[in-house]
């Protein structure tokens, strides 16, 4: 039997990589997204074993409306939906300012994640797999944004005990720099990348090609005993636990 996937954030960058991946080991993969288009022609570009389903994690009524779309029976379940929603925007202005703008990391980081997987969790296959997308930022301190991703951490821990008697796994990819996604915008400057790069061992930067081989093998069978944990793919930027 053909196992099934969903990817939110399925449209671009890690999250398409993601799915190309699942998608070559012979899962039909659900990308999901806000943006129809964008995920339109992802599917296409990817092939037969790709669809689209249109939604805003953050949502609870678009999450619960989807569901009709969506695998009655999800073997892989990649959180991939979210993004540092500071990046390109002015310092907030006052508490309130500075309240909206927590939350809306949090809600974008960490409440879509728990609000997708909460809503396909009765769906999960024994055996299956929930991996969650969290950053170097959860670790070593990034603003709200950062605060989100270490939240996440916390979360997956309770997922993992809740699921794992039905041998379903639950973690956390925590990335480094990685290029070629929307994740910074127009706000990388040269400095910048060089600094981040010259904080890695490997003195390079990230792909989603790297961040995509790891979700595979999470989502394979042979990482069936690896669960609660977070991964940490930042070429050795950062040690922590």
């Amino acid at each position: 039997m053909t196992r099934s996937a969903v990817v939110t954030g399925g449209g671009t960058g890690i999250g398409r990589a993601v799915a190309a991946a699942l998608a070559a080991d012979g899962l039909d993969v659900v990308i999901t997204g806000r943006r129809e288009k964008v995920l339109a022609e992802t599917a296409a570009d990817l092939g037969p074993r790709v669809r689209p389903v249109v939604f805003d994690v953050t949502d609870p009524g678009q999450v619960e409306a989807a569901l009709a779309e969506l695998p009655e029976t999800v073997d892989v379940l990649v959180n991939n939906a979210g993004g540092n929603t500071d990046t390109g925007r002015p310092a907030p202005s006052g508490l309130a300012g500075v309240r909206d703008a927590w939350l809306a990391n949090l809600e974008v980081n960490l409440v879509g994640t728990v609000l997708v997987t909460t809503a396909l969790e009765p769906r999960l296959a024994r055996g299956g797999r929930v991996i969650s997308m969290g950053s170097i930022a959860g670790g070593r301190g990034g603003g709200s944004y950062g605060a989100a991703k270490a939240g996440m951490r916390v979360w997956n821990i309770e997922l993992a005990a809740r699921v794992g008697e039905r041998g379903i796994t639950a973690n956390v990819i925590a990335p480094g720099l990685v290029e070629d996604t929307e994740f910074f915008g127009d706000q990388m400057t040269g400095e910048r990348r060089a600094m981040l790069v010259g904080q890695t061992a490997t003195k390079r930067a990230g792909t989603p090609e790297d961040v995509a081989a790891l979700a595979a093998f999470l989502a394979s069978p042979g990482a069936g005993h690896i669960t609660g944990q977070v991964l940490h793919l930042n070429g050795g930027a950062y040690f922590g636990a």
